[in-house]
């Protein structure tokens, strides 16, 4: 495996020891919106993990070379389907299913020769397994750096 892509692959995998720590922490705090108006670090791991579950079974194991991956579904329907999904779960059920969904990713990113170029709905830009994965290293960074604003805030 190429240094970048090892790289990449750490940082996204990353992301599973960072969402797990929160395992220690109290349910009303992981329940609580981060902001007015804004969800919970509940539903941000459950967002999170909709979204490593709709790469794992539509994106990911049709990367190919040459192939036409499906376009990303509507993200506000995405994200509300992955909220929605996971209703009945508590904080810390929904922190395993994201850690396990995770590895899996990882697991199939791995298989994926790093020569491969594919597309994504039909557009013309070539995508290689690394390109796609930054773009959920960045995601993940982005709802992170969010739960560790909250935490400071709130634990401070």
């Amino acid at each position: 495996m190429e240094d970048q892509m090892k790289k990449i692959v750490e940082q996204y995998s990353q992301t599973i020891s960072e969402i797990s720590i929160l395992k220690q922490m109290d349910e009303i705090l992981l329940i609580t919106s981060i902001k007015e108006g804004s969800w919970s670090i509940r539903e941000i791991i459950a967002h999170l993990y909709g979204w490593d579950d709709y790469n794992l079974k539509h994106m990911i194991g049709s990367m190919a070379p040459g192939a036409n991956l499906p376009a990303f579904p509507d993200h506000d329907a995405q994200n509300e389907r992955a909220v929605e999904s996971l209703k009945n779960k508590t904080v810390y059920e929904i922190i395993d299913l994201f850690t396990d969904r995770r590895k899996e990713c990882v697991d199939a990113i791995l298989k994926v020769e790093p020569k491969t170029r594919f597309t994504i709905g039909g557009g013309k830009r070539a995508f290689s397994a690394e390109s796609f994965i930054k773009i959920f290293v960045k995601h993940d960074a982005h709802h992170l750096g969010q739960i560790d604003a909250f935490m400071k805030k709130t634990l401070t």
